[in-house]
């Protein structure tokens, strides 16, 4: 049984191509550097046969010390700072992880495999940013280089490092230059995930507006799931080589935006959304296009998810995920509710879950998330209104607002000084002169109370 070891593996490429081995009979080994990764338990019920292992793109001897242990057939290495916009904040991490990460893991395969008739196969995940500022529409695997970001450059290092090693070294080393492949896996910080879910909540009633950098920016879109099997079909080759994956279609934001919003059920998206310059690069890559021939002809590939698909895949995946999320916090919040005898679950109130039925107030202060399921519209201002949901005696809530609504405005019959009554019998004078202070029922003639000690010491004096 053939054996692979994988970077990466926590990441969106990682996951389908982990999941694609094991379908195809491999033991499949996933890296993953440090003990506290929140991906990994999320990762292992997607595919409980993927063994993890401990190592770091940063060490060259722990990545020594991993491809000992495994004694892999073939290495995918899909670790990286993949984030371009992150690159630009930390470029000497993007290198030393995107670019020299791969010289070190190339020397570990070098040093275990040996340098002479090495059998162990490496792929390398090299990028389309590579390009960068375009010498020739569309990109081919000759198309010169010109990367515009930190993470660019760094993948110019990793793709000419695996060549120089193909050719130093006689190692089986491949090079893949996908282009931009998008899924429901794709992780929030990307922009086209970003839509999908933003969308999902302003669908929802759980977000306003959209906002997004540069609009205009052209890319070549696919599904991650159809490129990662153009990955595995590179180290099947008897001969190593550069290939371009891509579909050799190019659409601008707008059109992602467009498509986005159709399937969520808007008609027009420009209202959800806004631009904002922080969220444009400080070097763009305009316009991106590949074309795959070579990858057609030589490893039968073509991807299987168009466009409009794939957008829709992701759109009805985030809508899905958002619903189930606001769903399950509704739940605890209840069950909060309902399992505590003496605290709310909006309000944190001291409470008696033996009383009567939440009620809404729109006088307390807590305010509690609105539910809004109008397809195509965001919450309106009724639906977020302040309420308490206490649980307690009905004339008096946790909230410390009355439930029954107050008597109306009466007139002190003594001095027709305005108060409000105490109860609807009686009416309480609430002026502050000593010559009144007087209670009388609401029909008949107003009683004037006996004099207080101080008043009539008042009296005295005058």
């Amino acid at each position: 049984m053939p054996r692979a070891l994988i970077t990466g593996t926590t990441g969106q490429d990682g996951r389908y191509l982990a999941q694609l081995l094991v379908a195809k009979g491999y033991d499949v080994f996933g890296m993953v550097s440090g003990q506290a990764n929140p991906k990994i338990q999320m990762v292992q019920e997607e595919t409980p046969e993927l063994e993890f292992i401990e190592g770091d793109l940063q060490d060259l001897s722990s990545l020594i010390s991993v491809v000992e242990l495994v004694q892999p057939d073939e290495v995918y290495n899909l670790g990286a700072i993949s984030f371009v916009a992150l690159s630009f904040r930390q470029p000497e991490l993007t290198a030393d992880i995107t670019g020299l990460g791969v010289l070190r893991m190339l020397e570990a395969i070098r040093v275990i495999g040996g340098a002479q008739d090495n059998s162990i196969r490496f792929y390398q995940a090299s990028s389309s940013e590579m390009f960068g500022k375009v010498r020739a529409t569309p990109q081919t695997e000759k198309t010169p280089f010109h990367p515009r970001s930190p993470y660019g450059v760094a993948k110019v290092f990793g793709h000419y490092t695996t060549v120089n090693y193909r050719e130093a070294y006689g190692l089986h080393a491949s090079s893949g230059m996908l282009f931009n492949h998008e899924s429901p896996r794709r992780g929030l910080e990307f922009v086209t995930r970003k839509i999908t879910n933003g969308i999902a909540r302003i669908k929802l009633g759980l977000q306003d507006k959209l906002v997004l950098g540069n609009l205009e920016a052209s890319r070549d879109w696919g599904f991650a799931g159809d490129y990662v099997e153009a990955m595995w079909r590179m180290l099947q080759q008897d001969e190593p080589d550069d290939y371009v994956i891509a579909t050799g279609e190019t659409h601008t934001i707008r059109e992602f935006l467009s498509l986005a919003f159709e399937a969520a059920g808007f008609d027009d998206w420009k209202p959800y959304v806004g631009s904002d310059p922080r969220f444009e690069r400080p070097a763009e890559v305009d316009v991106l296009i590949g074309d795959a021939t070579k990858a057609r002809e030589r490893l039968g590939w073509e991807p299987k998810v168009d466009f409009p698909g794939l957008v829709r895949m992701m759109v009805e995946a985030d809508i899905v995920a958002e619903e189930a999320r606001d769903n399950h916090w509704w739940s605890v919040s209840r069950a909060r509710a309902r399992s505590s005898p003496t605290t709310s679950a909006c309000c944190g109130r001291s409470t008696s879950t033996s009383g009567p039925a939440p009620t809404w107030r729109s006088g307390c202060t807590r305010v509690r998330r609105s539910r809004s399921r109008r397809p195509g519209r965001a919450a309106s201002a009724s639906t977020r209104r302040p309420r308490c949901v206490a649980r307690s005696d009905p004339t008096r809530p946790s909230c410390g607002r009355r439930a029954t609504k107050p008597s109306p405005e009466t007139r002190c019959r003594a001095c027709s000084r305005g108060g409000r009554s105490s109860s609807p019998s009686s009416t309480v004078c609430i002026s502050s002169s000593a010559r009144c202070g007087t209670s009388s029922p609401s029909s008949g003639t107003a009683r004037r109370r006996p004099p207080s000690s101080s008043t009539t010491a008042t009296r005295a004096t005058r």
